[in-house]
C-alpha cells in the first residue's frame, strides 16, 4: 500500500491506512495472525481491557439476527496487568499501531488503567469505552450522560500523555451532545458507534435468546444508524472521527469517509471473513488508483448535500 492512504486521527497519531479492528471483535490481535499480514492494517484495536480479569457473562452470549448480530459476552478479559505480560509482547513486533481500549465502573478505575498504561512500551493510544455502567450513580452508562462523559474522559486525559480517543455510545437522545462533552473533557478524536441495545425472543421455548435478556446489536443493520451520527458528529466537533458500524467491504468503509470520519474500524465482519480489514484496505486504495485521487485526505468529509 502507498502513501496515499496515510491518515491522521490524532494530532501525532498518523496510521498507514484508514482501516483499524474494532475492539471486542479481533481478539488481541494474535487470534487473526494466520488469516492475515498484521502488519498492512491500520491500527489494531484490542478487546477491551478493565483494572482486573473478568469472566464476561455466562452463555448463550451471541446470536444471529437478520442482518446482524446480537453479542452479550459481558466484556470478558484478562485485566490490565495480564495484558501488558501476555499480550502485549507480541503486539510489539507487528509494524503497526496499537490502541487499547479500557473499561472501567467508576472514574478512579478508568483513570487508573490509564496511568498504567501510560508507562508502557509498544502502545499508541487509548480508546475509551464510556458504554460501560457507572455502579456509582445506579447503573447508568457513562456515554448516556454529558457530565458523566466529560468527567471520564477529563480523568483519563489528566491520567496520560497518550492520544484518547473516546468510544461514543448510539443509545442516547443526541450523540452530538456527549461527543461535544467528551472533546470539552479533552479528548483527541472520538469514534462512534458502539453497538445498539437489542433483544431476541425463542418462541418455542418463549425466552430470550441471551442469557443476559439483552445485547449488543452489530452487523450491516446498524450501518444507516452509524453513518448518520458518524456524519452529524464530524459536522458537529472540531476533533477527528473514527467511524464504526456495518462495514462490510471498501465501499461501506468509503461511504464513512466521505461522511466525515478519518478512519474507520471494522469488527462484526471479521467474523464473516477472518482478513477482510486488510481487503478493505486494498480496496480503497483501488478506489483511489482507479480515480486518480491523490490523498486520502480528498475523499474525508467530501460529501455534497443538496440544498434548496
Amino acid at each position: 500500500m502507498d502513501n496515499r492512504l496515510e491518515v491522521e486521527i490524532c494530532p501525532g497519531l498518523s496510521l498507514k491506512n484508514p482501516v483499524m479492528t474494532a475492539s471486542g471483535t479481533f481478539g488481541y490481535g494474535r487470534e487473526f495472525s494466520g488469516y492475515m499480514d498484521l502488519a498492512r492494517l491500520g491500527a489494531i484495536v484490542v478487546k477491551g481491557i478493565s483494572l482486573h480479569p473478568m469472566n464476561g457473562n455466562p452463555p448463550p452470549r451471541i446470536v444471529e439476527t437478520a442482518g446482524g448480530m446480537l453479542n452479550s459476552i459481558g466484556l470478558q478479559n484478562v485485566g490490565v496487568r495480564r495484558f501488558i505480560g501476555e499480550k502485549l509482547p507480541y503486539l510489539k513486533d507487528i509494524d503497526t499501531r496499537v490502541i487499547v481500549n479500557i473499561l472501567g465502573e467508576s472514574a478512579d478505575e478508568y483513570g487508573e488503567i490509564a496511568t498504567i498504561l501510560e508507562g508502557t512500551e509498544g502502545i499508541d493510544g487509548i480508546e475509551v469505552n464510556i458504554s460501560c455502567p457507572n455502579v456509582c450513580k445506579g447503573g447508568i452508562a457513562f456515554g448516556a450522560d454529558p457530565d458523566e462523559a466529560f468527567a471520564i474522559t477529563r480523568k483519563v486525559r489528566s491520567s496520560t500523555r497518550l492520544p484518547v480517543i473516546v468510544k461514543l455510545s448510539p443509545n442516547v437522545t443526541d450523540i452530538v451532545a456527549i461527543a461535544k462533552a467528551v472533546e470539552a473533557g479533552g479528548a483527541d478524536c472520538v469514534s462512534l458507534i458502539n453497538t445498539l441495545r437489542g433483544m431476541a425472543i425463542n418462541i418455542e421455548k418463549r425466552e430470550p435468546e441471551l442469557y443476559n435478556v439483552t445485547g449488543g446489536l452489530s452487523g450491516p443493520a446498524i450501518k444507516p444508524v452509524a453513518l448518520r451520527m458518524v456524519w452529524e458528529v464530524a459536522n458537529g466537533i472540531s476533533v477527528p472521527v473514527i467511524g464504526i458500524g456495518g462495514i462490510m467491504n471498501h465501499r461501506d468503509a468509503l461511504e464513512f469517509l466521505i461522511a466525515g470520519a478519518r478512519a474507520v474500524q471494522v469488527g462484526t465482519a471479521s467474523f464473516i471473513n477472518p482478513a477482510v480489514a486488510v481487503e478493505i484496505a486494498e480496496g480503497i486504495e483501488k478506489f483511489l488508483s482507479e480515480n486518480n485521487i491523490e490523498s486520502i485526505d480528498e475523499i474525508i468529509g467530501s460529501l455534497k448535500v443538496r440544498r434548496e
